[in-house]
């Protein structure tokens, strides 16, 4: 197979016409002055159809865009059973969450804690979010931009990449800097339209690559899906397109059990108490459409993590069956984690190649401009304005104030220092334990928000201090239940090793921090409109 030209100037002048629109975007939506409130909800004006797909874009990110291919191409398909466990949480969100949250008109929805169990409450909860967003956020911009490296400096059909430190640092700045910068302009609008161009620059990016993976492969569809059923092509004696498994061991990530029951707890804390995807719900024209943009996003989500695991596949006959490619087999065979980004640089013709980039950006950008958003409207709204209050200086900075603009900015500077950071330390190395924690670490943070917020939203107890012992007790429970903590007292208390898949973090690590947060005293709810009025005339 002929090795094709370079990364060309054509590329780089999509690569270019990318970033120029994304500046745009931010620029255009910004003319308006807005005040604190409009910065971060929009007017709550924003059509639903664009507030579903960016709610897609932004669980999109490096993961989905190299991880979903890596894990088709190296197992199955077990990884979308996952989405029927986002099932029944969507319908947890959009019957509990939903309606009170945005019924409280608050800029986050943490201000609804703030007005069930005080300011403290508030605090403590977004101090939790901020932390773990930031570190999970920043971990991702780094993970981004390894394959993003690999995509612009190796040389087409190089089997073997390391990125530099300096290398990987450059693209650290480039994905973040610039998404700060149009993310400061004109805040949660822009993040929502860059996110539906971006979106669609992903989706053209997959839909051509399995064009052509189907054009290099010489085999019909139909026999591609004979050969991915054989039994012998994935692991453990099972096909490559299995996607339920039924085993009952708690080490395996991928079950239907821990589809159903783990994902659950984890997708009802992602949607519901993580401001970065529970803001989109909060812009909507009202508490239906919220729940419509819910729903939308979970079929569209589904469908776009499909596509990328179709890819995969493809890229196992590609690069791993010889015998079905015969002599259009290519001489090299890349790592699961580089097969995909591996099959961008070295077999897309120039000016495609510079479209499957700009998706790379539209990925990687997708996810951290919405975080850095959520971040900073969370810092402002939660601990700024509350102490501005207790100081005397009024509610809220005047309309056309840059306080929202500095926020958003200084969030997008911190997690791009993070991320450079994490190269510094890991930049090049095997190791990758501070990451694996970063990405782990709003498991940590998850679940006892989410303890919280089914104590706020389901009963009347609670009050600051139990809120904030069950914060401290769900990180416990993730760290107890870490494998080399859990294997340790496991052998302690019952003279055996236990070892315990991610997936059960969430359901055991939520119920601990519920039972500790109803143990409070009880605690009225927050007095609705009517009792408002009723308690003023009084």
């Amino acid at each position: 197979m002929a090795v094709l030209a370079v990364f060309g100037r054509l590329d780089w002048g999509v690569v270019a016409a990318y970033l120029a629109l994304m500046i745009f975007i931010g620029v255009y939506t910004a003319r308006r002055r807005q005040d604190t409130a409009d910065y971060f909800l929009a007017g709550r004006t924003l059509p639903t159809w664009a507030v579903s797909i960016s709610i897609v874009a932004t669980t999109l990110s490096a993961a989905t865009f190299v991880g979903a291919p890596e894990q088709s191409y190296a197992g199955d398909l077990s990884y979308l059973s996952f989405y029927f466990g986002n099932v029944l949480a969507v319908l947890v969100i959009c019957i509990v969450f939903i309606p009170p949250l945005y019924r409280a008109g608050t800029v986050t929805i943490y201000g609804y804690l703030g007005r069930r169990y005080g300011e403290g409450a508030r605090i403590a909860v977004s101090t939790m979010f901020l932390a773990g967003r930031m570190l999970a956020s920043g971990a991702r911009l780094f993970i981004a931009a390894m394959p993003l490296c690999l995509l612009l400096y190796a040389r087409r059909g190089q089997t073997s990449f390391v990125a530099t430190n300096r290398q990987l640092v450059l693209a650290v700045c480039l994905i973040g800097l610039v998404g700060t910068f149009y993310t400061t302009l004109g805040g949660i609008r822009t993040v929502v339209w860059t996110d539906v161009i971006q979106f669609f620059i992903v989706v053209g990016a997959a839909a051509l690559s399995i064009a052509l993976l189907l054009h290099h492969i010489p085999r019909s569809p139909g026999q591609i899906l004979h050969i991915l059923a054989d039994p012998r092509t994935g692991p453990h004696g099972h096909s490559k397109v299995l996607v339920f498994h039924w085993s009952w061991d708690p080490n395996d990530p991928f079950t239907i059990w821990a589809a159903v029951l783990g994902n659950t707890f984890l997708t009802t804390a992602s949607l519901g108490v993580d401001q970065d995807f529970a803001q989109r719900f909060l812009i909507s024209k009202s508490p239906l459409k919220g729940a419509l943009s819910i729903i939308y996003s979970q079929i569209v989500g589904m469908i776009v993590a499909g596509g990328f695991m179709v890819i995969g596949l493809l890229l196992y006959i590609f690069y791993r069956r010889p015998d079905v490619m015969g002599a259009a087999a290519p001489a090299y065979a890349p790592a699961p984690q580089n097969a995909y980004p591996s099959f961008l640089l070295s077999e897309l013709p120039t000016l495609l190649s510079g479209v499957a980039i700009a998706g790379f950006f539209a990925i990687a950008q997708g996810s951290m401009d919405s975080a850095i958003n959520a971040l900073a409207s969370s810092a402002i709204a939660d601990i700024y304005l509350p102490l501005r209050r207790k100081l005397g200086h009024g509610k809220e900075p005047r309309q056309g104030s840059e306080v929202p603009k500095i926020a958003v900015a200084l969030m997008g500077v911190a997690m791009v220092v993070f991320a450079i950071f994490c190269v510094v330390l890991y930049g090049g190395s095997e190791r990758r334990t501070l990451i694996d924690f970063a990405l782990g670490v709003m498991a940590f943070a998850y679940t006892g928000m989410l303890g919280v917020f089914l104590t706020a939203l389901l009963t009347r107890r609670g009050n600051t201090a139990s809120v904030i012992a069950a914060l401290a007790s769900g990180v416990i429970t993730v760290a107890l239940l870490q494998p080399p903590i859990i294997e340790r007292w496991s052998r302690l208390l019952f003279a055996q090793t236990w070892h315990l898949a991610s997936t059960w973090w969430m359901p055991i690590g939520t119920i601990v921090s519920f039972v500790v947060c109803v143990s409070g005293s009880a605690s009225a709810p927050p007095l609705s409109l009517r009792e408002r009025v009723r308690v003023r005339g009084s």
